[in-house]
């Protein structure tokens, strides 16, 4: 071989020796990265509540973006004493690429009685661990603590006052005790929730929580305090109450083709999906539109004012009376019968663009064009109760306006589904429409409202 050959083979011999030294190291390196992954897993436990109570829950979400989930262990510490709460692994399902699941969401339930634990400062751990080669082939862990409060105890509810009977679209009251004020609570009538509050007068322990019957309850199914804590313990106490039933007038509306010439097109402006010959229209409207109303005036009733913003007796407007609450109606079209609506209000007629004023002191919380109700203003005078006026033909405030019993809310008039000028007003507690008379009344104000908050100072 001439010295030429030596020096060109030598050359090649340290380039494929150089190409595969690299080649080694290349893969080494992949196979490093691949296998010895150092991204750690991530634990969420945001939607773990502050509050454990008698029946716990833990909720984790953990990730891992390499090569994925081998196992998660979930514990539980008080002091020196620690329980283990859950546990689980995850087969590996390849060698290459992800060999574990990416993610796990999941609720965990315990008993922390029954797990040892009591009540007061709680430390939840999750260890996760992942399928990289890191840590002597142990994996990459992550811990993560959060610390909660075991409370097993229901919040102690003391009835003060309850109510002695109701009527179907009566209001009542029940004034108690809590010993959890940052629980939630308030009076479950067959099965609707009213909110309480605090009463007002200096007292940070008492609570009181108006409730209305709707007009056709035929009987008191259920009744009780109840009050839930953050950690999800339920305290209640049931009442009772006697029940007086109500009878409730029946009436007769005529409806003309003059009146459905005059009204359909001032609705058909706001509810442009109306279809077919007038009459259609308006049986859209008694019921459909109506339906959809009451069901946006409930709405607003959602997020009373907590302090009580009224005193006295609510004033009614003069005038005369032209329909009443819970009148049932039959609408006849031709002589013939085509609807059945209940009147959740009373009508009172004076003259003609009259003033309406506040009947109680609140604030504004709508002034607008709603439907059949036309022009209509609503009132929150706190604490879970409403007084509406429509059928306006002007609005003179707005919401957030501040009004007492002599301000001017609008003027009476004809729009929405109105006959004839005159006022449409409603009572309202926590969205339940009730009878005006009552709270048109001081005597009735004192003995089921004012007395009572007296009385159970002592």
């Amino acid at each position: 071989m001439t010295l030429r050959s030596k020096i060109r083979h030598s050359k090649s011999r340290r380039f494929f020796t150089t190409f595969f030294l690299i080649l080694i190291i290349g893969l080494g390196a992949g196979g490093f990265i691949l296998f010895f992954e150092g991204e750690h897993p991530v634990i969420n436990l945001d939607q773990t509540k502050s509050f454990i109570g008698k029946n716990g829950e833990i909720l984790y979400d953990v990730s891992d973006g390499g090569n994925g989930l081998r196992s998660i262990v979930v514990w539980g510490t008080q002091g020196s004493f620690k329980k283990e709460l859950f546990s689980t692994s995850f087969p590996r399902v390849s060698y290459t690429g992800q060999a574990g699941p990416p993610s796990d969401l999941r609720k965990i339930t315990f008993d922390a009685l029954k797990e040892g634990f009591k009540d007061g400062p709680m430390t939840i751990l999750v260890q996760a661990t992942d399928f990289s080669m890191q840590n002597w082939f142990k994996g990459n862990t992550t811990i993560l603590e959060k610390t909660v409060t075991v409370d097993t105890v229901p919040p102690r509810i003391q009835i003060l006052h309850s109510e002695k009977y109701i009527s179907p679209g009566g209001t009542g009251i029940s004034i108690y005790r809590l010993s959890d004020k940052d629980s939630i609570h308030g009076v479950n009538v067959n099965g609707v929730f009213n909110p309480g509050f605090l009463v007002g007068d200096g007292r940070d322990d008492t609570y009181i929580s108006y409730f209305a019957l709707p007009y056709y309850a035929d009987t008191i199914e259920s009744l009780d305090v109840s009050a839930v804590d953050k950690a999800g313990n339920n305290g209640l106490v049931t009442f009772t109450t006697i029940f007086k039933n109500s009878h409730f007038k029946k009436d007769t509306i005529n409806v003309s083709n003059g009146f459905l010439k005059s009204k359909i097109p001032e609705l058909q402006q706001y509810y442009p999906e109306m279809k077919g010959e007038f009459l259609d229209k308006y049986l859209y409207a008694n019921n459909t539109i109506r339906k959809n109303n009451n069901a946006k005036i409930s709405d607003l009733c959602r997020n009373p004012s907590p302090k009580r913003l009224w005193s006295g007796k609510f004033n009614r407007m003069s005038g005369s009376s032209r329909a009443g609450f819970a009148d049932h109606r039959t609408y006849y079209f031709n002589k013939k019968a085509i609807d059945k609506q209940v009147h959740l209000g009373m009508d009172i007629a004076s003259t003609r663009r009259a003033d309406v004023r506040a009947a109680n002191s609140g604030i504004v919380i709508y002034a607008e064009y709603l439907g059949i109700y036309g022009n209509m203003v609503m009132v929150d005078h706190g604490q879970g109760v409403f007084s509406l006026y429509s059928h306006l033909s002007q609005i003179n405030v707005k919401p957030g306006d501040n009004v007492n019993k002599k301000s001017v809310l609008g003027l009476t008039g004809t729009t929405g589904m109105a006959g004839g000028d005159h006022l449409h007003f409603s009572m309202l507690v926590n969205g339940i429409f009730a009878t005006p008379k009552e709270w048109w009344d001081q005597h009735w104000v004192e003995v089921t409202i004012d007395e009572p908050l007296i009385d159970s100072k002592f």
